[in-house]
């Protein structure tokens, strides 16, 4: 809502904005890619456009917008992707994050708006939906359900924590250059299977009760599934000074402990 934008700008003039409005799971994507559409593509059209016209009024708020690994598809073994990678998205929702990328840089160019663009690997901590993996794994242990995975459980990912990933968004308020993209990873990269095995040895480790039915059962793949991913972030680490600070482990336990907490989030949101 382009009007309601402008209003909410107007009023509170803020210093920056951070976008990390989206539609967010891949296999949604596939099953119904209009709402990514909507909100990852016209969704930032609109704020673009609302901050186009801000400009004019001499109201200029840092537009930090949030994107994904994804955009650059997928990565060869012993290879990281750097900022200067081309975009080769495969799914729905990675293709409605990097026209959105296209859509800021150009904006940027053409109309001068002040934006940088982030890429950040998978996120994970407390209040996450679980539809995603790690809280989707948890949530079935404790519930005594099979443990699905695609494929054979080789595809790999890069995870950072979501403290992290908020600590380096400052980082860009604060320090980024305009025009530039930046990386945001950690370098912790696992396969999908040991990740789920990290997992269950920490909730041994911590007594929670596995079930005879916590059990890894590989599923068929789904259609244009990437097989890896993995950041070069050596830009944001040197340009800007940041590094991640929670140990993936800790993080994962720390999350675990959070979920078994809250088994009341996990209810209202199933």
């Amino acid at each position: 809502n382009k009007k309601k934008i402008i209003q909410i700008i107007k009023r509170y003039k803020p210093k920056a904005i951070f976008n990390l409005a989206a539609e967010t799971h891949v296999d949604r994507s596939i099953d119904g890619p209009k709402n990514f559409i909507h909100t990852n593509i016209n969704g930032t059209f609109s704020l673009l456009e609302s901050l186009r016209y801000l400009k004019k009024k001499r109201i200029n708020p840092k537009l930090i917008h949030i994107s994904t690994d994804e955009v650059y598809g997928d990565i060869n073994v012993g290879q990281k992707s750097n900022e200067t990678f081309k975009y080769e998205p495969s799914s729905p929702y990675s293709a409605s994050k990097a026209s959105a990328d296209h859509l800021v840089k150009s904006y940027i160019r053409t109309f001068k708006i002040d934006a940088v663009i982030s890429n950040c690997c998978n996120n994970y901590g407390p209040y996450q939906f679980p539809e995603k993996l790690i809280p989707k794994m948890i949530t079935n242990i404790f519930n005594n359900k099979e443990l699905p995975i695609y494929a054979k459980g080789k595809n790999s990912r890069e995870w950072i924590h979501a403290n992290d990933h908020c600590e380096a968004l400052l980082r860009l308020y604060l320090k980024g250059r305009t025009g530039e993209n930046y990386n945001v990873g950690t370098g912790v990269n696992l396969r999908n299977k040991d990740l789920v095995v990290k997992i269950l040895k920490i909730c041994k480790s911590m007594k929670i009760k596995i079930g005879n039915k916590s059990k890894i059962k590989f599923v068929k793949d789904r259609p244009g599934h990437d097989f890896r991913y993995a950041l070069n972030s050596n830009k944001i680490f040197k340009e800007l000074g940041w590094k991640p600070k929670i140990k993936f482990e800790d993080g994962l336990k720390e999350t675990i402990i959070w979920y078994l907490k809250n088994k009341k989030f996990l209810k209202n949101i199933s």
